[in-house]
């Protein structure tokens, strides 16, 4: 049984199925349910109640360099209930605190009702695999997939980076060594560094944050391993330009050949909240690296993928609006969700 005020909070969030879950002063707090924002409850959260939180959760060797930062990246675990990736940050002289709920057990590609063309993806000896979306859109769940896929059906040495460590793998028929930032390494430039130095065969990449952890990256993709990262951008070809453009102007041509040989794909995804309003429903936009992608990264034709994407439909590829299109068409959206993303629709 919760125990705190905090556990209260949290195991009445899934009892609703909250995605997330708001603790700031001044409000009773806030779930967000199918992706909508709701109030719980009357009573205000005060201020005692966020700061003994933050004491309550955060690592005692960590608080200190909380409060010096004004914000903290952790994990919390309410045992029989469930995992949450939670951020902690000052805001007008209090504490606040976001919570994510991990769901508990790894999640399978079919379960997600990701596209197959993802199990041949997390199939590939070597290259650069990139899920991107805005936060909340799933990225760290589907690549959660994927290593599952990797784990269950192949036999190889995988080391994550992750801010903090959300999904808890088990060693299967791989070896799974999973890291955290702040407190196995100090940073995802660090870590990736030293996992090139531990024979792994797949670094799965939390986030691509800087230019050293892109560089490295590449590096990793291109001596021979697998490479699975995700980065806050919408499409295949912003994400693309927005690499690119992390780099020195001069060096910007010698990225652009790097990256035209070791992209294997990008999967760019949404979650949209279902007709009945009971859940959400990912969208995605797949682009898989070909001679003709390769072409147009090199010679500056971002801008051109596409046109590539529509006409390789037969390889895995297709547009957002194509997705979206087709959770339309099945039901499984209404109208009003599906229009933003549709071309030619007025």
């Amino acid at each position: 049984m919760p125990t705190t005020y905090i556990d209260e909070i949290l195991t009445a969030a899934i009892n609703l199925d909250a995605s997330d879950i708001h603790l700031t002063v001044g409000i009773p707090p806030v779930f967000r349910l199918n992706g909508e924002l709701r109030r719980y409850g009357k009573d205000n959260v005060s201020y005692e109640q966020t700061r003994k939180i933050s004491k309550l959760l955060i690592p005692e060797r960590s608080f200190d360099k909380f409060l010096e930062k004004g914000e903290m990246d952790y994990s919390y675990s309410l045992p029989g209930v469930a995992r949450f990736r939670v951020n902690t940050f000052h805001q007008r002289g209090s504490d606040s605190h976001a919570f994510r709920t991990i769901t508990t057990g790894v999640p399978t590609i079919d379960q997600l009702k990701m596209p197959d063309i993802l199990k041949v993806l997390s199939e590939s000896q070597q290259g650069l695999i990139l899920v991107t979306g805005p936060t909340g859109s799933g990225k760290s769940t589907t690549l959660a997939s994927m290593i599952r896929h990797i784990n269950d059906n192949m036999s190889k040495h995988i080391i994550t980076l992750e801010d903090p460590i959300e999904y808890l793998h088990r060693h299967g028929n791989s070896i799974i060594n999973q890291r955290e930032i702040g407190s196995d390494t100090h940073s995802f430039a660090n870590g990736l560094r030293a996992a090139l130095r531990q024979d792994p065969d797949v670094i799965l990449v939390g986030e691509m944050r800087d230019l050293e952890t892109i560089t490295t990256a590449i590096t990793a993709a291109e001596t021979g391993h697998l490479v699975m990262a995700t980065l806050h951008t919408s499409s295949a070809a912003s994400t693309i330009e927005r690499i690119i453009d992390v780099f020195p102007a001069g060096q910007q041509s010698q990225i652009r050949t790097q990256l035209a040989g070791v992209l294997k794909a990008v999967v760019s995804q949404r979650l949209l909240p279902t007709a009945d309003g009971k859940g959400r429903v990912s969208a995605t936009e797949i682009m898989i690296n070909n001679t003709a992608i390769s072409n147009l990264i090199r010679t500056e034709k971002v801008h051109q993928i596409p046109n590539v994407i529509l006409t390789n439909r037969a390889t895995g590829m297709h547009m957002m609006s194509s997705s979206v299109q087709e959770l339309l068409a099945n039901g499984k959206i209404a109208r009003h969700v599906a229009h933003p993303y549709l071309k030619g629709e007025g």
